[in-house]
């Protein structure tokens, strides 16, 4: 049974991966594509759903063809990636719009206006903030980059997409509707639209009085399964294009925090995982429904039966460090030495001592999400001086990154009452031993980096299409998933780093005032 295999697809926000996982959690091969995400002068963040399925064919066939699994093993196929982002699709099951993400910021006026008003406390009215945290365990946020925004946007300043629409899905939903036909979802990818009471897990229906406050049209929905189901056979034309066997299961989607949470071996309660890719989050199971909206954080319905997970989010974690390659050390404009590898600023970072001889970055470069809503935020580099150079930025950027999480961590701790262990390092920027370090250094606290930390998510979403289709039991994914190494805070660099982690923690606080006046378009 360990040797059955699941076609796995992890649609990042930088493109999808298709693995091929045994149950033993081992992962056999994979593929990766790119896609391009643009950015708009108004806070756009849109990306072309055409241009996921071409990428997911392109590697499914490049997979194919090293023929590293026999077809005939193949008995599930499952979906993860990006969540909190919102495709317009038609009745013929055609996207008739870009994909919104969870970066695009346009919706925040609209937001603001269906959730708050003139008592509005942290962005809510009393009654909707008390109904949604009763409910749901959370609710959309007035910043606008969410589901409800994306759905306010489109209708109010995009009526022809609009009436187009028959359903609305998110990402992993939408690819489940191109592999089998029919457009489903469940109380977990639709988790940030918060319109389930999740209180009940397993929730099979939207919650009246939510949708109602929301101003949501329950028509342009899609269906409700359970988070453990079947979508349906994958279509006789794409299991030929994706090499595997004509009435293959597609299972249910389940949005990244899931399945690397999975993935990432760390199933007990409050055992934790930290992820840096292009987003960054810390997340853990729980037995319980826990809320704050100050800190836009939750525990939701989990991928495990009577389970919840921690949510919450830190829009730029990996990506900064893309942004300073790209924008920065080796941009493409004439001006830069060529093409600089990630690899590459991992060196130059190892170079510098910590505190980054005195630069500090704060990463907020598309805003803060979590533990403080605040989309007006921006990045800046602080405390460059004419000695500084190139390397204490990338050096300050390793360190911004990981000051953020430690910032989740210890808010998300205080929300749920409980201190959160057994810290499982993943994501693109767990392959670096530079951050794995300066990750357990900032933390003060060792930091336990799982196998293949960059296959996390496509471990988990194979794992679950096991759970799902019963050949695996939940008390049996922690043993599919191995430590790599274990990072232990370096002594010598705890009383500068503590003392850094103050001053990071204050700058929000300090500077918010001059962002928001920069960010006034007059």
């Amino acid at each position: 049974m360990s040797t059955d295999v699941v076609v796995a697809i992890d649609l990042g926000t930088g493109g999808p991966k298709v693995a091929y996982v045994e149950l033993s959690g081992r992962v056999v091969d994979h593929e990766h594509r790119r896609v391009g995400m643009r950015t708009l002068p108004d806070g756009g963040a849109v990306e072309d759903p055409a241009e996921w399925w071409s990428a997911v064919l392109e590697a499914a066939a490049e997979l194919r063809s090293r023929e590293a699994v026999d077809p005939s093993r193949v008995v599930a196929i499952a979906c993860t990636g990006q969540w909190g982002s919102t495709v317009p699709v038609d009745a013929e099951g055609n996207a008739v719009g870009d994909c919104m993400l969870w970066l695009d910021q346009r919706a925040a006026r609209l937001s603001a206006a269906a959730l708050g008003g003139r008592l509005a406390v942290d962005g809510y009215r009393p009654r909707v903030a008390l109904e949604w945290i009763r409910r749901s365990g959370g609710a959309p946020t007035p910043q606008g980059n969410d589901p409800l925004g994306h759905r306010l946007w489109i209708r109010e300043q995009e009526p022809d997409t609009y009436a187009r629409t028959a359903v609305f899905l998110e990402p992993i939903d939408y690819l489940n509707l191109r592999l089998t036909g029919r457009a489903a979802a469940t109380q977990a990818t639709q988790l940030l639209s918060w319109l389930t009471d999740n209180r009940n897990l397993d929730a099979t229906r939207y919650d009246p009085v939510l949708m109602n406050l929301s101003g949501t049209d329950p028509s342009r929905l899609p269906t409700l399964l359970p988070i453990r189901a079947e979508v349906g056979p994958v279509l006789p034309e794409v299991a030929s294009a994706l090499g595997v066997p004509e009435g293959t299961p597609v299972v249910t989607g389940l949005p990244d925090l899931h399945t690397a949470a999975i993935g990432s071996g760390a199933i007990d309660d409050h055992h934790g995982h930290l992820t840096i890719s292009t987003s960054a989050w810390v997340g853990c199971h729980v037995p319980d429904k826990r809320t704050s909206l100050q800190n836009q954080m939750a525990t939701v319905p989990a991928a495990l039966p009577g389970r919840y997970v921690l949510v919450n989010n830190h829009d730029c974690g990996g990506v900064s460090l893309e942004w300073l390659r790209d924008m920065v050390v080796a941009p493409d404009d004439g001006l830069g030495r060529g093409e600089v590898d990630l690899r590459d600023l991992d060196e130059v970072a190892g170079r510098v001592p910590p505190g980054a001889n005195g630069v500090m970055f704060a990463p907020w470069l598309k805003g803060e999400r979590s533990p403080v809503a605040d989309t007006r935020m921006r990045a800046s580099f602080l405390n460059v001086g004419i000695d500084n150079d190139r390397a204490d930025m990338v050096r300050a950027v390793f360190e911004g990154v990981s000051h953020q999480l430690r910032w989740l961590l210890e808010a998300s701790e205080k929300v749920l009452k409980h201190s959160i262990r057994d810290l499982r390092m993943i994501g693109g920027g767990a392959q670096s031993d530079v951050w794995c370090q300066v990750q357990a250094d900032v933390l003060g606290r060792p930091v336990h980096r799982v196998e293949q930390p960059l296959l996390a998510s496509v471990r988990g979403a194979g794992l679950f299409g096991g759970l799902v289709t019963g050949r695996l039991r939940a008390d049996e994914l922690a043993d599919r998933v191995a430590v790599d190494r274990v990072f232990r805070p370096d002594p010598s660099a705890a009383e500068l780093l503590e003392r850094r982690h103050e001053q990071f923690l204050g700058l929000h606080g300090s500077q918010k005032g001059l962002y928001h006046a920069l960010q006034r378009r007059r």
